[in-house]
């Protein structure tokens, strides 16, 4: 299948040198934020197939939304590159002095190259491919400025995955797992596959733009105590054994929003002997999602929706990287654990456990880095309908603001069983941290 798919590629490019002229339009209709809208989902698509882990996701989206962007910053000298401003990031290859090129070409080439490399399902990527190059044919640019752009894109993908490949991904592959042990306290795997906790290494990785995993640590959270009723934990655990002990129309709506920011990437069922597994997006590809609806409403061109899908990714991957360093340094036991074990063995949360510890909370952490990434580009006040869940059986749901929606993130996950209070209320201010950070040392626009 890949070499049939290399020889159609090859194909479609002999078929393009056959065109006797070129089409004067040619610059304004390959400059489409089309490229990169289309070539993204692709890639969220491909997440959401091949299971990664939502720490994993966000590091695909960033290089391959980097290469993208260092590919077309030489088009747009309103924009500078990001090399210096990212941690180990040289400078790209320059495109060739006073020759022609297809940024936007180049751009998409260099988003396909690393996040087909990254995948696992290189076949899908590829499949992507032919139809891209044949839509992009047909726009009828010189072949030499379409060979060149290419080839552009291909060495600066080339220069972005040399970087990826010293950022520690390969070697937390090898590091042990998490142990589990009986104290009561301490994270323990979770029904009903009571999975291996993901990604404890993940505060190895090295960090895009914050300086270290541990630059914005949270403060400790409440001591475990189910012995005492008056005691701050035990407290936040009742609340969240309580949370849908509402009145009928509120627990409908804390279900809708539980399950409407669930972003669980793998969520497992059991019928009597068979299990089967839904696949659904990441918090990360929400937020992706959510870039992609911003940048349509606001009618951004194509470099502006680069950097604004790029500052996005950052946030999401260095905000991944601060939060697990503090799950693994708390190592805070999940309520169903705790309620199952104190109050009510039966109970279940609404939302399936994910399988890590529990402070901070992830989406909490990563929805407010976003969201202020995303007010930086479009400003506040910026009102959406969200219909990323659309695809997932969720219907849309009308936000004021980035930060609205947020909010409306972390509190989510007190409502669907899966944290207490203060990881949210934490996890939103360790968020803000990373975001504020990342927008005010990451300059991107001259």
């Amino acid at each position: 299948m890949k070499n049939l798919l290399k020889l159609t590629l090859l194909l479609t490019g002999i078929v393009f040198l056959s065109c006797k002229s070129s089409n004067p339009n040619w610059q304004a209709e390959s400059a489409s934020p089309a490229l990169l809208h289309n070539t993204l989902q692709q890639i969220t698509d491909i997440i959401v197939h091949d299971i990664f882990s939502p720490p994993v996701a966000a590091r695909i989206y960033t290089y391959s939304n980097v290469a993208a962007y260092e590919a077309m910053v030489p088009g747009f000298p309103e924009y500078q590159s990001l090399a210096g401003q990212l941690n180990g990031l040289e400078p790209a290859p320059q495109p060739e002095a006073g020759q022609e090129y297809c940024y936007p070409l180049a751009g998409a080439k260099a988003m396909m190259v690393v996040g087909k490399k990254l995948i696992f399902s290189e076949e899908k990527m590829d499949e992507y491919e032919v139809k891209f190059l044949a839509d992009i044919q047909k726009i009828n640019m010189p072949q030499e400025v379409y060979d060149r752009s290419v080839a552009y894109g291909e060495a600066v993908a080339k220069h972005i995955l040399d970087w990826a490949d010293k950022d520690n991904y390969k070697q937390t592959r090898t590091f042990p797992k998490y142990t589990v042990t009986d104290d009561v306290d301490r994270w323990k795997p979770t029904p009903p596959d009571y999975m291996d906790a993901i990604e404890p290494h993940w505060n190895k990785i090295r960090p895009f733009v914050i300086d270290s995993a541990g630059q914005f640590p949270p403060p400790l959270p409440p001591a475990f105590n189910m012995t005492d009723k008056n005691s701050d934990f035990y407290k936040y655990t009742v609340e969240v054994y309580e949370a849908l002990n509402v009145e009928e129309k509120e627990k409908e709506e804390r279900i809708a929003i539980a399950k409407f920011w669930d972003c669980n990437p793998y969520i497992s069922h059991h019928k009597g002997h068979v299990m089967f597994a839904t696949k659904k997006i990441t918090p990360g590809g929400h937020w992706m999602g959510i870039t992609q609806t911003a940048c349509k409403k606001a009618n951004a061109d194509i470099m502006k929706s680069s950097q604004a899908y790029t500052i996005t990714a950052l946030s999401l991957v260095d905000g991944f990287i601060s939060c697990w360093n503090e799950k693994y340094r708390s190592n805070v036991v999940r309520p169903e654990t705790v309620i199952n074990s104190f109050i009510d063995q039966e109970w279940l949360p609404l939302l399936q456990t994910p399988p890590f510890p529990e402070y901070t909370s992830g989406h909490s952490v990563i929805s407010t880095s976003a969201a202020t990434a995303l007010t930086s580009v479009f400003g506040d006040n910026f009102a959406y309908t969200d219909s990323v869940e659309v695809a997932f059986g969720m219907p849309p749901r009308n936000f004021n603001s980035f930060l609205q929606a947020s909010q409306e993130a972390a509190v989510s996950r007190i409502y669907g069983g899966i944290h207490y209070t203060p990881a949210c209320n934490e996890g939103v201010v360790q968020g803000g941290k990373v975001g504020e950070y990342i927008v005010g040392n990451l300059k991107m626009k001259k």
